[in-house]
């Protein structure tokens, strides 16, 4: 078998096993029920279990060092990298490994502006990941898939074990991308989520070359087109507050914003379903039945699903395609953005739910991406944790931050648009003594954000993080949009309101030939 890759090597895996190319959706869940590789949950979805990899393993990931890309690519904890001689010795060990293997093959693009879209090709192990790809990616038509040429080819063997510093890297896991030779290589981790990011970090690296601002967000709009986006880490509640059934969904995770507006990367969502409730979350709860790919839930002996039960994972996933969101697009386009919200689950529970920022302070806090990681998304985060996540996805993000910064002030800038940070984390204290954050306040905070309300409102500023704050919004608790108001003790409230402060001013240290303006936009004390 030989997979034809534009512009680089031909991918050649040779097999003794049988080779399954584009199967269809019902073919893929009954080849992966042949091979026990899961069971159907009581609504149909494919319910499989990731072993020990239950998410990303971000030490795991590298960037194979090429003069192509060196110059070009922000080296660091999120970008490790890692010699060809490394790449090539792995390569040769996997292609070996599925000599002996089934083969499933996925043949689809990323992107759905065509002037912008990725050709590419899946090779996987297993069916199950096969019908994640599927699912995920965004598929061919009948008349497109016979030409179909790759540009860059994800081969994908969690049954391969590496050997760690043996082979050059940290453990038996790896995702590597090789940009020359247009290859992401997994092994080691059946954690779905690696394929789908991978992609999404190729993306991250080619687009601004083409002036398009790669985006790690949710977009919706509304029937006259008004298009508004969501940035936010894992868990801040990007899918959730983007599956609005009053308005369109454009995608979940994964975007482009070029000149004539967004578009989705992706061609289906992929989505946290701990604590699931049908009365909170109904698009997302109605989307997993059959052809939905069930990741580390636990299931009872009939089939049905306990999204209470963290004992696999917190992070426990379903993907399944945009069509199963009754007002998705699947086109997965919409207008120059009209609303920018930016998502922060606040730990010290500081931040207010809501503030407006200037085209400064919007560039600056992209910069800092301040969040607190939830457990699950990671391997060994159980409780959360305060951190910052340049460009809110750090770890896809394969340029310097400004780059994307600059981006993002550009499209402001170009298109008027209004921009929001929302703080869907902690309230009346830190986590551990105040609660989450009320979904429904939150709700009509975003609600009054995009309907153009916010933008006519009256604002205080709040001097410490140097925001605006709404003094109103129907349907919110007034007293709740000044969080020094929801804590019982007002000492204690600026104590930690500094703490935080001084670590974004901390962390914005790293950055280096920012201009003063988009520096004294920040916290500050």
């Amino acid at each position: 078998m030989n997979i034809v890759s534009e512009k680089s090597r031909a991918v050649d895996i040779k097999t003794n096993g049988k080779v399954y190319r584009n199967l269809s959706v019902e073919e893929l869940v009954n080849k992966s029920l042949e091979n026990k590789e899961g069971t159907l949950s009581d609504a149909g979805a494919l319910v499989i279990d990731t072993g020990k990899y239950t998410g990303r393993s971000p030490k795991d990931r590298f960037i194979v060092m090429q003069d192509s890309i060196k110059d070009k690519v922000n080296w660091g904890d999120s970008n490790l990298p890692i010699e060809e001689e490394v790449f090539n010795n792995l390569y040769n060990k996997v292609l070996e490994y599925l000599s002996e293997k089934d083969l499933y093959i996925f043949d689809g693009e990323v992107g759905a502006d065509s002037k912008y879209s990725l050709p590419i090709t899946v090779i996987n192990e297993l069916a199950s990941q096969n019908l994640f790809a599927t699912q995920l990616f965004r598929r061919l038509d009948s008349k497109n898939i016979d030409g179909h040429v790759a540009e860059f080819t994800i081969i994908a063997a969690p049954g391969y074990k590496a050997e760690g510093e043996n082979d050059g890297i940290n453990s038996e896991a790896f995702i590597l991308v090789n940009f020359d030779e247009k290859i992401v290589l997994i092994g080691g981790t059946q954690y779905s989520g690696e394929i789908k990011k991978s992609m999404f970090s190729v993306m991250n690296f080619i687009m601004p070359d083409k002036d398009v601002f790669p985006m790690h967000c949710s977009a919706n709009k509304d029937e006259q087109g008004n298009t508004a986006i969501f940035f936010g880490l894992s868990g801040t509640g990007k899918t959730t507050l983007s599956a609005d059934p009053d308005r369109i969904l454009i995608g979940d995770d994964e975007h482009g914003w070029c000149d004539e507006g967004v578009f989705n990367f992706e061609g289906g969502c992929y989505a946290k379903v701990i604590k699931l409730e049908r009365a909170k979350e109904k698009e997302i709860f109605d989307a997993i039945r059959f052809g939905t790919v069930l990741e580390n839930v636990v299931v009872d002996s009939e089939g049905k699903p306990d999204y209470n039960d963290g004992s696999k994972t917190e992070n426990t996933r379903a993907g399944y395609p945009i069509d199963y969101i009754p007002n998705a697009d699947i086109n997965g386009k919409g207008g120059n953005p009209n609303t920018v919200i930016f998502l922060t689950a606040d730990a010290f529970g500081v931040l207010p739910p809501i503030s407006k920022l200037s085209k400064e302070a919007a560039m600056y806090h992209f910069m800092s991406g301040y969040t607190s990681k939830l457990s699950g998304t990671e391997r060994g985060i159980t409780d959360p944790k305060a951190t910052f996540s340049a460009c809110f996805g750090e770890p896809f993000m394969l340029r310097s931050p400004y780059v994307y910064a600059e981006l993002l002030g550009k499209k402001i800038e170009q298109n008027e648009t209004e921009v929001y940070l929302v703080n869907t984390g902690w309230t009346g204290g830190p986590y551990g003594i105040g609660k989450r954050m009320n979904l429904s306040y939150t709700r009509a905070m975003v609600k009054a954000a995009i309907s153009g309300e916010l933008a006519k409102a009256e604002y205080t500023n709040n001097g410490l993080f140097n925001v605006s704050i709404p003094k109103s919004i129907e349907g919110v608790p007034s007293e709740l949009l000044n969080p020094e108001n929801t804590w019982e003790n007002k000492d204690d409230y600026y104590k930690k309101a500094k703490e935080l402060v001084e670590r974004f001013n901390e962390n914005f240290k790293r950055y280096e030939d920012v201009p003063e303006n988009i520096i004294n936009a920040g916290p500050r004390i």
